[in-house]
């Protein structure tokens, strides 16, 4: 079986109808299943339909709450925190990205935090959000698994703990940062394990200090953190602000959700949006945005770099290509959703 390609469309409507056969509600579904297809689009592989699996193990095992009363728990005209009511994360997350917008409109600024949450996908899919509305977004997150030891530690517990930060621009692309605090996030060392291919020297060491490229044993070591003991601070502080802050799941209260599919994982979350008509004209912000951009890509390159590029360009770029050619599936990938859809009793992804 080779790589497939599929559209947005057929792959979102796919999604819905898998959870939806798995009991979700059809309306919440949709939400699910149009997030996860957004995160194909954009190239973040790590977190799209390769999810689909795990999460509807999880979903069986009782995990996974599908009539959730999602709802607010502190709120001031700038503030809010929810309780997501162990429901999917992206359902807590986009009530939550919606919230902050909301109160932002008023207040300029607004943070909102949710506690009883579970894994949401990319963070950049909610840093986003706030854009569409000329606004800057910037999300916060504990990992659904602790794969990081504090600097000079053996025992896992800290997470990829990931943060987004997306900044609008006029005629260029937005600048959107997306990155775990390790080198690299846990989903893509399953991305690399479904393809069969091998780790970059760097992402993970085992408990010898030596490094570990099979993501088949990535059970025998851990992630390395993003500048090294500079990165391990910062999950740290990521941790803090979107977990203790909270009151949601951090350190060794952290459920493993790759092995343990019925305890709830209590995770935290936070979004911040920032009205750029508070601090003054959208418009000439924008411009700035753009004049800053080309600044820094017309930049004097080093020998041998062919382009400069800016955070979130090159997913920005996947996104206009996969919308143009299709969503690539690979090709092991595919057969697990096709056996998947037959269990279901669903049309497979890709029409014979």
């Amino acid at each position: 079986m080779a790589e497939a390609r599929v559209s947005l469309a057929r792959l979102r409507d796919f999604i819905t109808l898998a959870l939806t056969r798995l009991g979700l509600p059809a309306a919440d579904a949709q939400i699910v299943g149009g997030l996860m297809a957004q995160a194909e689009l954009q190239g973040s592989d790590g977190h799209g339909v390769i999810r689909l699996l795990p999460y509807a193990r999880r979903i069986r095992a009782g995990g996974i709450n599908l009539m959730p009363d999602i709802k607010v728990l502190q709120e001031r005209p700038g503030m809010a925190l929810l309780d997501g009511d162990n429901a999917m994360g992206h359902l807590v997350m986009q009530r939550a990205a919606q919230l902050a917008i909301d109160k932002a409109r008023t207040c300029g600024i607004a943070w909102v935090g949710s506690r009883l949450s579970n894994h949401a996908g990319p963070a950049s899919l909610y840093a986003r959000m706030p854009m569409a509305h000329d606004m800057i977004g910037l999300y916060f997150a504990v990992g659904n698994a602790n794969h990081l030891p504090p600097w000079g530690g053996l025992d896992m517990l800290l997470s990829t703990n990931p943060i987004a930060v997306a900044v609008p621009a006029g005629a260029e692309p937005p600048v959107v940062l997306d990155m775990a605090t390790t080198v690299a996030a846990y989903g893509k060392v399953k991305a690399k394990a479904q393809r069969g291919e091998q780790m970059p020297i760097g992402w993970m060491i085992d408990r010898l200090g030596q490094p570990l490229t099979d993501p088949k044993r990535a059970e025998e070591g851990f992630l390395m953190p993003i500048g090294g003991y500079k990165g391990y601070g910062l999950a740290l502080i990521v941790g803090l602000l979107a977990g203790t802050l909270n009151g949601a799941a951090m350190g060794s209260e952290v459920i493993d959700f790759n092995h343990d599919d019925t305890t709830t994982t209590n995770t935290g979350q936070a979004i911040m949006a920032i009205d750029l008509s508070a601090f003054g004209d959208v418009a000439g912000f924008k411009a700035r945005v753009d004049q800053l951009v080309r600044e820094l890509r017309a930049s004097e390159r080093l020998p041998g770099v062919e382009r400069i590029w800016l955070p979130g360009e090159q997913s920005h770029e996947r996104r206009e290509a996969n919308q143009r050619d299709g969503i690539p599936i690979g090709a092991g990938l595919l057969q697990q959703l096709d056996a998947f859809a037959a269990e279901l009793g669903i049309p497979r992804l890709q029409a014979p």
